[in-house]
C-alpha cells in the first residue's frame, strides 16, 4: 500500500526540505516552506500503480504523410527587426516569453506589436474571430495602457483591453475572442486556484503560464508573455517558464543608454543567431536597419577606442569598444567590463602582461562596448587588447582601424568564422586597415598598429 511521505517545499524557488526551516538556504526567503505530501511505493509488485503494462491503453501513433502544415505560415509582425529575430514572424499558436529588466521597454515593444502586427497578410490562416488584439494588464489600469499607447501612435481600434490577473479567466477570453495577438503584461501579476502562494511566487508563475500556453495552443493565438527579470537575472524566476514557450526573446540594453538590443534565448521555429536593434526615442522604440552607420558615425577619436566587427546570425556589425587604464589605489588592480564577460577580460589582461610585456600589474582595467551591445564571441579579443594598449600609452588608433581575432593564452591569434564578411563591413564602412588573422599572428605584430 502506499505510504504518504512528507516534505516541506518552498513556494519561490521550489527547493525541497525534509523539515520545516524558517529561511530557504537556496533562495533567502522567509515563511514561504510549505509542507507537501507524496506517495511512497514501498510494495514493488506487479499489480502496483508504477506497472503500467496492464493497466494503462496503447496509444496509436500518427504518420507524418497524414500530418498537414496548412495553417501554419508565418505572420508577419509588421517590425523587420522583429521578424529577424523570429525568423521571418509569428507561427499561429506561438507562445513567447519576452524578457528584460524593468524599464527596458517590454511593454513599448509590446505596443508597436499591437499597432503593426495587424497589417500582416499572415491573418487569413487565423480563420474567424476577432481581427483586434488583446492587452491583458494586471499591473496597470485601462487609463494607464491607453495613454501609453496613444504617445506611441497606436490604433487604438485595433486592440481590447482586459485587466485581470486571474489566469482562468484570461485563458477563456483567448479561447471566446480568438484575437489577432494577446499580450500578458506581466505573468508575475498572474493567479490562479491550481497555484501555490501568492502571485509573483514560482508556484503561481509556472501554474498560470501553462493556463495560458494551452489557451494559446487551442485557438491558434500568438501570445507573448512579458515577464520581469529578477535580481538574479532570469525570467520570471530560476528559469522556470523557458521548457513551457516556443521562444524566449530578451531585451538587453542599459536604461540610460538609448540602444536596445532584442535576442532569442531559445526559438523552436527559427534561429538563436539573429539580433533586433532598436533605438529608444520620446515616441517609442525605431528599427535600426544598420547599426554599424550609427556606431561608426558616433565611434571615438580618443586614445583607448577600437573597432571590431562581430556576427550576429546573419549580420555583421561593427562596434566600438572602448577602455580605460589608469593607476590604481590599492594592492591589488581593479577589472571592470560592461558588455564583456569579465573572466575574458581578466585573461586577456593576464597575455598582454605576460606574452606582450605590457604593464598591467599596478593599472585599473576598465572595459566598455558601445550601445549597450554584448559581446559573446571571442572574435573581439584582439580589439579589446588594442583598445587596453592604446589606454596605457594613452595614444590613439588611426580612425580607420578595425580589428577582430580570438586570443590563445600564449598570445598566438586564431582565425575567426566569416572572416570574409567581416572585412567586407569594415571596408563598406571606411575601415581599410583591418587586423586580422591570418596576416597577423600573434598579439605583439597586432600592437604595431598601436
Amino acid at each position: 500500500m502506499a505510504k504518504p511521505e512528507t516534505i516541506f517545499v518552498c513556494e519561490k524557488c521550489d527547493a525541497q526540505y525534509p523539515k520545516w526551516t524558517g529561511r530557504c538556504a537556496q533562495c533567502g526567503a522567509w515563511s514561504s516552506i510549505r509542507e507537501s505530501r507524496i506517495l511512497n511505493n514501498e510494495s514493488g509488485s506487479q499489480n502496483s500503480k508504477f506497472n503500467i503494462q496492464n493497466s494503462t491503453p496503447a496509444a496509436s501513433p500518427v504518420s507524418f504523410s497524414s500530418v498537414s502544415s496548412e495553417g501554419t505560415a508565418r505572420i508577419p509582425t509588421g517590425i523587420t527587426e522583429v521578424d529577424r529575430v523570429l525568423g521571418g514572424g509569428m507561427v499561429p499558436g506561438m507562445v513567447m516569453l519576452l524578457s528584460g529588466e524593468p524599464g527596458n521597454g517590454k511593454s513599448t515593444l509590446a505596443a508597436h506589436l499591437v499597432h503593426s502586427v495587424r497589417q500582416g497578410e499572415g491573418y487569413k490562416v487565423q480563420g474567424t474571430g476577432t481581427q483586434k488584439a488583446l492587452y491583458v494588464s494586471g499591473e496597470e489600469s485601462a487609463e494607464q495602457v491607453k495613454l501609453r499607447l496613444e504617445r506611441l501612435g497606436v490604433n487604438l481600434e485595433r486592440v481590447n483591453f482586459l485587466g485581470q490577473t486571474d489566469a482562468r479567466i484570461v485563458a477563456a477570453t483567448i479561447t471566446a475572442e480568438r484575437p489577432s495577438l494577446a499580450i500578458i503584461d506581466s505573468i508575475q501579476t498572474m493567479r490562479t486556484a491550481e497555484g501555490s502562494g501568492e502571485a509573483g511566487s514560482l508556484g503561481q508563475v509556472r501554474a498560470s503560464a501553462a493556463i495560458l500556453t494551452e489557451a494559446a495552443k487551442q485557438a491558434r493565438v500568438p501570445t507573448i508573455i512579458i515577464g520581469q527579470v529578477t535580481k538574479e537575472g532570469s525570467a520570471a524566476g530560476p528559469k522556470s517558464l523557458e521548457h513551457l514557450v516556443d521562444v524566449v526573446l530578451t531585451l538587453e540594453g542599459d536604461r540610460e543608454s538609448q540602444y536596445r538590443v532584442l535576442r532569442a534565448e531559445k526559438n523552436r521555429f527559427g534561429s538563436t543567431d539573429e539580433i533586433g536593434v532598436f533605438l529608444m526615442t520620446d515616441r517609442g522604440m525605431k528599427e535600426v536597419s544598420n547599426p554599424s552607420e550609427l556606431f561608426v558615425r558616433e565611434r571615438s577619436r580618443l586614445a583607448g577606442s577600437c573597432m571590431t566587427c562581430v556576427l550576429e546570425g546573419s549580420r555583421a556589425m561593427l562596434v566600438e569598444v572602448q577602455a580605460l587604464a589608469h593607476p590604481t589605489a590599492y594592492g591589488n588592480p581593479i577589472r571592470r567590463a560592461s558588455g564583456l564577460d569579465i573572466n575574458r577580460l581578466q585573461m586577456i589582461c593576464a597575455v598582454l602582461a605576460s606574452r606582450a610585456r605590457v604593464p598591467l600589474a599596478k593599472a585599473d582595467v576598465h572595459v566598455n562596448v558601445v550601445g549597450g551591445i554584448k559581446l559573446r564571441e571571442p572574435a573581439a579579443d584582439l580589439a579589446v587588447a588594442m583598445a587596453i594598449v592604446s589606454a596605457v600609452k594613452n595614444t590613439a588608433l588611426a580612425t580607420d582601424v578595425c580589428a577582430f581575432g580570438e586570443l590563445g593564452l600564449g598570445g598566438e591569434l586564431r582565425s575567426v568564422r566569416g572572416t570574409d564578411r567581416r572585412i567586407t563591413e569594415s571596408l563598406r564602412f571606411g575601415l581599410k586597415h583591418v587586423v586580422a588573422p591570418p596576416d597577423v599572428k600573434t598579439v605583439s605584430d597586432a600592437l604595431r598598429f598601436v
